[in-house]
């Protein structure tokens, strides 16, 4: 069975379980991300000339496994990876973790077991069965763990690894394409795990020349490992102190210029002068002013600045201080301004990176036409994110309108601006970047209009706010409110109840619902064949492409429907299950992705239980089998359930009416939660016998017996019919042709359950519209004078009955 994305990141988390406690996070790391390399190294080039790596005899993750239960395990694991290391020239990559360290991995027994259990939970995963080659399974997997390990190593420890979701926005706007030449270049100054580089790479189907620099050993030995189990072993990777040592250089001592550039330094660090005197640069890094000493943000961005070609391109990750901050950061930013370097800037949610909480913004640098440049492109992305766990997190909806607002320059209300420079540079400004200056994310306050308190109805300006609705549906407005005779004010004419009723079945709504589904029906007639033809040499990144990138372009001429939103929900059905599915099929085909399995994994739920025998369905959930071929069965089923269930209720009010006083007939059978049971009813039968004088105890206890008996009987008929059920059903999958399969997979599972996501998107614009359509209405349905009114007749009536009482009081 081939392994699935969801199986793989648990599998692999699991192993972090052997190896808490003795080392934290930052430290355990090195441990698993050696094994993994092992493993799949070994698994995809043991055995085969002309590998990219070289697996020696004696040095694949086999002879590892070999190891387990031995006393010495230890000290020949090292070994082993030693030997793999020397001959790749890996040394120094692959030896970052000991493992024959008894102060973390315990001593004699300890280690023993513990590595050896090690070595099991990566010894289940088999790489060898999935053959989707170039979708980057182990890459996933990878940076699953990355960010587990951040997330785990906390704020000191955790600045090794820059979020997937912030490397993909920066790799597709800077320009890296489907046109990029092998040929072509791109830099890292602080490559840290080497994501930046690989997602720029990843824009580049033709190759592209990869160059990195990074200071700490460990995090440089992680890239290391990071390129190459993403097949980019010839990428070079430099380790040293970018500032203070710039590795990559021209026969002339100048700095290598490159044609991209990425880059997440350490924020704000106050060591960065160390090792080099700023004022005598050999390189003429800061020729634009030179960076307060306590502070090296500037230092870095000037670095990348310097490192691009004359039309070179890149992004960096800044704290939001360098848009706005005094002194030589100021004068500094001035003169980026006035040259035009700065094409845009990208501010990004808060508490997204695992150095820091502080927001965040990506500075795009461009030289080319950076003479005639006359606007920086302003985008505000602050408040698109989701919570996960401690942290902020990027959606895809996120990543993708960021991406295409800014490659399309595109000013959006709210969220993004084409600011001028002649606006930066004026007095008001006086180059200060800092986004809220130009772009107003605020939302506008719920104003209450005093003279609707006061004299009643609603205001038409706060009906006007709902125009987005009313351009869609205009006549719907007019069937919601109606003049109230005062210029400026109108009246409900449905009760807030029946808002949402209204809605729905207005037939401009209905049209409009009609209008999505036609949409959502001719990309799913579009996309059936492209999931149909799904077979090993499908590669399932470019399955999700095609899909979303389709989705949102049928979507975007619709009205109100946000297509993001609608793209979320197809990325969000994909990361959840079906890219699963896909990467199944890719490795297996269709129809032994479909067959029951009967291994089932530790706490692995079954689909279907059969006398105690379980099966787990990976790819056709047994409901699909019988909605489709045993749905009169299953009707049946559910028809004696409904009965059952009268007749238990039934049971419980006959219970309920003859007990819980003192000469209840049933008190003498009842258990103290109230039920009945064959045995007490029989023991009480015979104790009472035929004695007259418990005559009414026994025709109630015969009744009761009676109506237990056709619960059993209805009980015990639902079971066989389970029973039967299940057994067809799990001889159906056997019966299932490949074209059965696939319209189950593709028409019953896969495009339902999208659907039902872009319906729910649907539903909620109708409640969006129908919640402030009632509040509207209860903020303005009592005006003062009738309150006054009310107040005034409950004052009267208070007076009344307190003269009735006989009191009597002055004022």
């Amino acid at each position: 069975m081939a392994l699935k994305k969801s199986q793989l990141y648990s599998t692999l988390w699991k192993s972090c379980d052997e190896l808490r406690g003795g080392m934290d996070a930052s430290q355990y790391k090195d441990y698993v991300l050696t094994l993994l390399f092992m493993k799949y190294v070994t698994d995809k080039y043991a055995g085969k000339s002309n590998a990219l790596v070289l697996i020696p005899d004696g040095g694949s993750f086999a002879d590892m496994a070999a190891l387990k239960g031995t006393p010495d395990i230890g000290d020949r694991m090292n070994k082993i990876i030693a030997k793999l290391a020397e001959n790749n020239e890996l040394q120094g990559v692959l030896t970052q973790a000991d493992f024959n360290d008894e102060n973390k991995l315990g001593r004699g027994k300890e280690m023993q077991d513990r590595l050896s259990k090690l070595v099991a939970i990566f010894e289940t995963l088999d790489f060898r069965t999935n053959r989707a080659e170039g979708d980057d399974l182990l890459g996933d997997a990878y940076e699953y763990l990355m960010r587990n390990f951040a997330t785990e190593s906390g704020k000191s420890k955790g600045q090794f690894y820059t979020p997937a979701e912030v490397s993909t926005i920066m790799a597709k706007i800077i320009g890296v394409g489907p046109d990029t030449q092998r040929t072509q270049t791109v830099y890292d100054p602080t490559a840290g795990s080497g994501s930046l580089l690989l997602k720029a790479a990843n824009e580049a189907p033709k190759g592209i020349t990869i160059y990195g620099q990074e200071m700490d050993n460990v995090t440089w030995a992680l890239a290391k490992m990071n390129l190459i189990l993403h097949d980019q072993p010839t990428a070079e990777l430099w380790r040293a102190n970018t500032l203070a040592d710039p590795y990559f250089k021209n026969l002339d001592g100048s700095l290598k210029t490159f044609d991209y550039a990425v880059a997440n330094p350490p924020f704000s660090t106050k060591a960065w002068s160390n090792g080099l005197d700023p004022e005598h640069d050999p390189f003429g890094r800061f020729e634009y002013g030179i960076p307060p000493k306590k502070n090296g943000d500037y230092a870095f961005l000037l670095h990348l600045v310097k490192s691009l070609k004359s039309a070179g391109k890149g992004a960096i990750i800044m704290p939001h201080g360098v848009l706005f901050r005094g002194g030589k950061e100021a004068d500094i930013r001035r003169n980026l301004v006035k040259r035009g370097l700065i094409k845009g800037i990208i501010g990004l949610p808060s508490n997204l990176f695992y150095g820091t909480g502080i927001p965040a913004c990506i500075v795009v640098i461009d030289k080319e036409n950076a003479n005639i440049r006359s606007e920086i492109f302003m985008l505000d992305a602050s408040k698109g994110f989701i919570k996960d766990g401690n942290k902020n997190r990027l959606r895809s909806q996120d990543i993708r309108k960021i991406v295409e607002v800014f490659n399309h320059q595109m000013e959006l209300p709210k969220y993004s601006r084409r600011v001028p420079i002649s606006e930066i540079s004026s007095s008001a400004n006086d180059y200060n970047l800092n986004l809220p200056r130009y772009i107003d994310t605020s939302d506008p306050e719920d104003l209450h209009d005093l003279d609707a308190h006061l004299n009643g109805g609603i205001p038409e300006r706060d009906i006007d706010e709902l125009r987005e609705y009313w351009d869609e549906l205009p006549s719907l407005r007019q069937v919601l409110f109606a003049n109230n005779g005062r210029p400026g004010y109108c009246e409900p004419i449905v009760e807030s109840h029946r808002v949402k009723e209204v809605v729905l079945s207005h037939p401009e709504f209905v049209g409009f619902s009609n209008q999505i589904l036609s949409v959502f029906e001719d990309w799913r007639k579009n996309q059936t064949p492209t999931l149909k033809s799904i077979d090993q040499n499908t590669l399932p990144k470019k399955v999700i492409t095609k899909l979303s990138d389709d989705l949102l372009e049928r979507i975007a001429p619709l009205p109100l429907l946000d297509r993001y939103d609608a793209y979320q929900k197809l990325m969000d059905y994909w990361t959840d299950s079906m890219q699963d599915d896909v990467y199944l099929i890719v490795a297996n085909g269709w129809k032994e992705s479909a067959m029951p399995r009967a291994q089932l994994e530790s706490g692995e739920a079954p689909d279907l239980v059969i006398e105690k025998r379980k099966f787990k369905m990976d790819l056709i959930p047994p409901e699909l089998i019988i909605g489709r071929y045993f749905k009169e069965r299953k009707d049946r089923i559910e028809e004696l359930q409904s009965k059952l269930d009268g007749a238990n209720q039934e049971l419980e009010e006959y219970i309920e009416e003859h007990t819980g006083e003192e000469e209840g007939l049933l008190n003498e059978v009842v258990n103290e939660k109230g039920k009945v049971s064959k045995t007490t009813l029989n023991k009480r039968i015979q104790a009472i016998g035929k004695d007259p004088d418990y005559e009414d105890e026994r025709q109630a206890i015969l009744e009761c017996s009676e109506r237990l008996n056709e619960s059993a009987e209805l009980s015990a008929e639902i079971k066989r019919e389970e029973t039967a059920l299940n057994q067809d059903v799990l001889a159906k999958y056997k019966q299932l042709s490949e074209d059965e399969i696939k319209t189950l997979v593709v028409d019953e599972k896969w495009f339902s359950s999208i659907w039902k996501g872009i319906e729910g998107e649907v539903q909620r614009l109708t409640q969006r519209l129908t919640n402030r359509i009632k509040e509207l209405e209860e903020r303005y349905r009592d005006p003062l004078p009738k309150l006054e009114g009310e107040v005034e007749e409950l004052r009267v009536k208070v007076d009344g009955h307190l003269k009735r009482m006989g009191l009597t009081w002055n004022g």
